[in-house]
């Protein structure tokens, strides 16, 4: 049988361009004599779709769209992503399942199993679990279909308090039982800059525990927060990967069922930095394409942070949809200012500048009489920021931008930032990245020839609120914070612990202080492009009102 592994980007809810991708991948496999064609999950609405899931009308376009997809499958079978109706009378409304489209009708053959509620995961919110296990027979051949998390009953894990069994089945070992020739899963997986290694583990073992052929075929592309690589596999029964896809890119391979050969895994390892890199840039280009947006504005300080989102929105938008707004103030370093106006001729973006002085000083004197001469304090470092938030807005309505925010992970996670100031954005590039990797980012983006300056990337970091500021009077270094954070947010680990690490006791109390009083900050922050395993947001869900 050969078989065809079609790795695309989808849209949410967009049925006639999802549509419209997975015929076009059929006619070509028909045209490489191809058996059966697969596709990821739920590709027929795009993942997520959320509560769309909760609308009969959305339902009904996902299996109308399924119904003329099937009327080009004559002589050749293609397994596509879906909802199905649950037609029991009790339980969830809905099944998360593969449909099998074959002489010219569409069915749905196989349901998930395995449904995760965990991470950015909430699918046991809109699907009933699978309870039946059988085999697919197309052509002569004996198929385990399975559904991402199906796969992942025995999983690793790095966080405190966590266990790597989740659940008490494995859809594999039952499927296994009724002996089929190979395996096919169908995934939206999404990307964090270790996933891609971990997904290689767990289908690499399965393939081996089981003596089984593994074909994998992931989803690519973003959808809002959440970014997909790809990087579909086959996996032999040697438990070796022989083939795979593209990362952050569409892909179309072809591959036969005599699945010997296998000359040993591929060792496509790519850097975790670069990885990071390309996920935000796809992360980006998808959410304004998606979105149909066009324009981005970017508040440029002359700082690490402003110039790598600048950097990346430029590849992702290209450099003629990118303008940059400089704001100096009293206490902006001149080094700043030029700092900006080199990387915006770098990068060759358009960019204006508008001085905050004045306006701050008309702020101040409006308000002296209230704050009856009290010391200046972070009242006027907030003032200055939430000014130039306003610019900013005001600069993107007024042309219709969209305001990219700036702010990085180590800096969302103490609370080091001016909500309605530096916090305003449409989408948050660096939400997800520590400072300590946005200075690796910046060395990635400069590994052809300087496009951030280098005075950007070797100068003390600062807010330049105050004179002669420097981040680290608040915080404690960042080579220190981001491993306290790291710790703390992705590992899950607890105060004693960290401080069994060898970090400062009063150190690691005053972080895990700031970061526990900051979430309502970041409930209000913009989405952030994910590429962690933990991000703030839908992958983290923490109580405002607490003591804790």
């Amino acid at each position: 049988m050969k078989l065809a592994l079609a790795q695309l980007n989808f849209k949410v809810a967009d049925f006639e361009a999802n549509k419209e991708k997975i015929i076009a991948k059929i006619n070509i496999a028909l045209q490489n004599s191809v058996d059966l064609v697969i596709f990821s999950e739920l590709a027929i609405c795009g993942y997520p779709p959320l509560d769309l899931l909760t609308r009969e009308e959305f339902i009904s376009q996902c299996i109308s769209a399924m119904d003329d997809i099937a009327k080009h499958c004559i002589s050749i079978g293609a397994i596509i992503g879906g909802p199905s109706i649950n037609p029991n009378s009790s339980g969830k409304q809905l099944f998360n399942s593969a449909w099998l489209l074959y002489n010219g009708k569409a069915s749905p053959v196989v349901h998930k199993t395995l449904l995760p509620t965990y991470d950015v995961f909430d699918e046991y919110r809109y699907f009933q679990p699978n309870q039946n296990f059988e085999v697919l027979t197309f052509k002569g051949k004996r198929i385990a279909i399975t559904i991402c998390e199906d796969l992942w009953d025995d999983q690793p894990v790095e966080a405190a308090f966590s266990r790597n069994r989740l659940y008490t089945l494995s859809p594999l070992q039952k499927l296994s039982a009724l002996s089929p020739d190979f395996v096919v899963n169908i995934a939206a997986s999404p990307f964090s800059y270790h996933q891609h290694e971990i997904r290689r583990l767990v289908n690499c073992k399965k393939a081996l525990q089981y003596n089984l052929p593994i074909i994998y075929v992931n989803q690519v592309g973003a959808n809002t927060e959440l970014i997909f690589d790809g990087g579909s596999m086959i996996v032999g029964c040697d438990g070796k990967v022989f083939k795979r896809l593209k990362y952050f890119e569409e892909d179309l391979q072809f591959v036969t069922t005599n699945f010997g050969g296998n000359n040993g895994e591929v060792l496509d390892k790519p850097h975790e930095t670069e990885l990071i890199h390309n996920a935000l840039v796809l992360g980006l280009k998808d959410y304004f394409k998606k979105s149909n947006l066009k324009t981005a504005t970017i508040g440029l300080s002359g700082g690490i942070d402003s110039a790598v989102t600048a950097a990346i929105a430029v590849e992702s938008l290209g450099n003629e949809n990118v303008l940059g707004l400089l704001m100096p103030s009293q206490f902006s370093g001149q080094h700043s200012i030029i700092d900006a106006q080199k990387l915006a001729h770098n990068l060759n973006i358009k960019y204006n500048i508008v001085p905050i002085n004045d306006l701050y000083y008309m702020f101040e004197k409006a308000l002296s009489p209230i704050f009856e001469n009290r010391p200046a304090d972070v009242t006027e470092e907030n003032l200055q920021a939430r000014i130039r938030g306003t610019i900013l807005m005001a600069y993107s309505n007024k042309f219709g931008h969209i305001l990219l925010n700036t702010s990085n992970k180590s800096e969302a996670a103490v609370g080091y930032g001016t909500l309605y100031g530096d916090m305003n954005g449409g989408i948050s590039v660096l939400g997800d990245v520590y400072k300590t990797h946005v200075y690796k980012l910046a060395e990635y983006i400069n590994r052809n020839g300087d496009i951030i300056p280098h005075n950007t990337i070797s100068k003390p970091p600062s807010a330049e609120l105050r004179p002669d500021q420097k981040d680290s009077d608040s915080l404690p270094e960042y080579n220190i914070l981001d491993e306290i954070l790291f710790r703390y947010i992705e590992l899950n680990h607890g105060y004693q612990q960290i401080i069994n690490d060898g970090f400062d006791k009063e150190t690691v109390e005053k972080t895990i202080k700031l970061v526990n009083s900051n979430e309502y900050k970041r409930f209000q922050c913009p989405p952030i492009l994910r590429v962690s395993g933990k991000a703030f947001g839908l992958g983290r869900r923490m109580p405002i009102v607490a003591r804790y």
